[in-house]
């Protein structure tokens, strides 16, 4: 039976490999950073194989239908909510098996919640989120809240906390620069907005110029969320290169990498889903994926 969905919630899909793991651990901890409920989600996937399972950690659930599954999920389901409030007493945690697929369930959870946080393994629900197929790009790009990719082992950031954010000047840019200093806020963290480019987007420029024109753009970007959050440390790097290897490169020990779902213009094609989704695989501090949010004016 679907739970009622808790409103404005930090949604977690986990799947029945994953256990108590980075997944659940990120995003209790935002939820109680933002003081909002945890909604867990569980997939149970009869496809993923159990020598990919992260230890430690429970044993995979029966496939579904079978005559210990119902009991197997709550167990693992109940195991998720005692993890979450262990780490964060008072935490309001609603837990609850997917209805249908894993992709199907979390998408339809998204509108309402605050974001979605999930694994980046290539097995169980993370191989339908993130993976070659077609449910992977379509969630992060269609999503209607920001999506969370955390890798295995959980990231140990580097003091004093920083979060790097994409900047190419485009609409999802911006979503993705007033989310990172919404972040380095709760977080208290320093900021650094990170613009990657190329030569050949910028042609009609001498390279100099071409310079100063990605500078001004990622000035322009900042400028009104500085304002806003004036104790917020903030630094801007510019960087020649391909956005997946300079992103990449910053996020190093950072707390989180801050991007945009596609991009829609912006001087350097930074945002494109492809460079997205490379992060995701690649990076090694969580991935925060930022959807356009049509119709809401940005700063």
């Amino acid at each position: 039976m679907t739970m009622p969905q808790a409103r404005g919630a930090v949604v977690a899909g986990l799947d029945a490999t994953s256990g108590a793991g980075p997944v659940l651990a990120w995003a209790a901890d935002e939820a109680a950073l933002r003081g909002l409920p945890l909604h867990v989600v569980l997939a149970v996937d009869e496809s993923a194989p159990e020598s990919g399972r992260a230890e430690p950690g429970p044993a995979p659930a029966p496939a579904p239908g079978g005559p210990a599954a119902g009991a197997a999920v709550a167990a693992l389901l109940e195991d998720a909510r005692q993890a979450a409030l262990a780490r964060h007493p008072g935490l309001t945690v609603v837990c609850e098996p997917a209805d249908g697929s894993a992709v199907d369930a979390l998408r339809a959870l998204a509108p309402g919640s605050a974001m979605v946080v999930i694994g980046s393994r290539h097995h169980g629900v993370v191989r339908d989120l993130v993976g070659r197929d077609a449910l992977g790009p379509s969630l992060v790009a269609q999503a209607a809240c920001p999506v969370v990719v955390v890798g295995e082992p959980e990231s140990v950031p580097h003091a004093p906390p920083r979060i790097v954010v994409g900047v190419d000047g485009s609409g999802v840019s911006r979503e993705a620069v007033r989310f990172a200093f919404e972040e380095a806020a709760f977080r208290d963290a320093r900021l650094i907005a990170v613009a990657a480019w190329e030569p050949q987007y910028l042609r009609d420029l001498a390279l100099e110029d071409a310079e100063d024109e990605v500078r001004r753009v990622l000035a322009e970007s900042t400028a009104g969320w500085r304002e806003k959050y004036p104790d917020i440390e903030l630094r801007h790097e510019v960087v020649r290169g391909h956005p997946a290897a300079v992103l990449g490169d910053a996020a190093q020990g950072a707390v989180q990498l801050v991007v945009g779902s596609r991009g829609l213009g912006g001087f350097s094609g930074l945002l494109l889903g492809s460079v997205s989704r490379s992060l995701m695989r690649r990076a090694t501090c969580p991935v925060v994926v930022v959807p356009h949010r049509a119709g809401e004016g940005v700063v």
